[in-house]
């Protein structure tokens, strides 16, 4: 009986949000309306969110990556929510590793081979990060890829020089004033559209560097952030080493 009721309810919610998303025609009646507000024009809609994105989403946002429109601009609030997921986890992984710190481990060094490729490498793909996120607004890719292909960076230092620690201090700060940055600039969006993390700066031209308004801000920020939390949690994992 239970499995009847489920297997009914099933099908029931299948079909209600069949008629309410798809576009369903029997006759002339339109079972799909896709009908509601547009926080942007402030008005009643029947385009799809999707297909607001993309016919919308250079003009009202500046940015030709429609991705990172949603993303940073649309769904701002989500990419808050996750870069605080993520310095909830660089807390985590810190207070559980803190324990072992007084721990000791030896450690092999890497061959010349791995030390000559991660000298001269690093710099590049610290480069090629820094590229990732600053345009982010133009290319694929963004502040969490950017800050992850940082983190890697170092990560090739730790392989090949094992002794090798980063300074936490300096990762603390970075990753303090990139989260005061993104902070600020939603504040600002308040005192100037009304709003948290409103975009106004002007969107200037797309496809273009400067463009987009707070877009590439809010992307630097968030790739600095998730560089410097994703080290830090590199280096607390490595622990103590001889």
């Amino acid at each position: 009986m239970k499995r009847i009721i489920a297997i009914t309810l099933s099908v029931l919610i299948f079909l209600i949000f069949m008629t309410a998303f798809a576009r369903v025609k029997f006759g002339n009646i339109a079972l799909s309306k896709y009908f509601y507000f547009n926080p942007v024009k402030k008005q009643m809609t029947r385009d799809s969110v999707p297909s607001h994105y993309l016919k919308e989403g250079i003009k009202e946002t500046g940015s030709t990556n429609i991705v990172t429109a949603v993303v940073v601009d649309y769904r701002g609030f989500d990419t808050l929510g996750e870069v605080t997921v993520l310095f909830l986890a660089s807390i985590g992984v810190g207070a559980l590793m803190y324990i072992k710190r007084e721990e000791k481990r030896k450690v092999r060094e890497a061959n010349e081979i791995v030390k000559t490729a991660s000298a001269f490498l690093f710099g590049f793909i610290v480069l090629f990060g820094a590229y990732i996120f600053v345009h982010g607004h133009l290319t694929p890719g963004g502040g969490f890829p950017g800050g992850s292909v940082i983190a890697s960076a170092y990560l090739l230092l730790y392989l090949a020089y094992p002794k090798y620690a980063a300074d936490h201090s300096k990762l603390s700060v970075l990753e303090s004033l990139a989260g005061l940055t993104f902070l600020v600039t939603g504040l600002l969006g308040i005192i100037f559209g009304g709003h948290f993390l409103y975009n106004f700066l002007p969107y200037g031209v797309p496809r273009y560097l400067f463009s987009a308004g707070v877009i590439p801000v809010i992307y630097v920020a968030v790739g600095i952030k998730v560089g410097s939390e994703l080290t830090g949690i590199v280096d607390s994992m490595m622990g103590v080493r001889e």
